[in-house]
């Protein structure tokens, strides 16, 4: 197997669902359909939107040719500022949502909450070429 598919897979995996390494070490029974209001794949859709990708195989393949989301949107003369608010308000609503179902405390919210903006900048600019 090809370790920088593996990576790459990853990676995309890892950022389109990035809130779940945020849950809390407790079981929860909540079906993922109440932590969000919004179709998944729209969110997805959002984030090839605001990337100027016509498809999600089209993200994949430019970040397995070892592009970053800056790359990308670089490319596609998009501002990457609207990437990272997407992801931040995603990411913020799933907070919300999980604060709101119990599965995590305030103090974690807060804490998540306060780290967000950071992550998920670096993410952005990372690349595994």
């Amino acid at each position: 197997m090809d370790i920088k598919r593996v990576i790459i897979v990853g990676t995309v995996v890892i950022v389109m669902s990035f809130g779940n390494a945020w849950s809390s070490l407790t079981a929860n029974a909540s079906s993922p359909a109440q932590w969000s209001t919004v179709n998944p794949a729209d969110k997805d859709e959002l984030l090839l939107k605001a990337l100027n990708q016509p498809t999600d195989e089209d993200l994949y393949d430019a970040l397995y040719d070892g592009k970053s989301l800056q790359d990308i949107a670089s490319e596609q003369n998009t501002d990457i500022e609207d990437v990272i608010d997407l992801q931040v308000t995603q990411l913020t609503e799933q907070l919300d949502s999980r604060l709101a179902s119990g599965s995590i405390t305030a103090e974690q919210y807060t804490a998540h909450k306060a780290e967000l903006r950071d992550i998920v900048t670096e993410s952005v600019l990372t690349s595994f070429g």
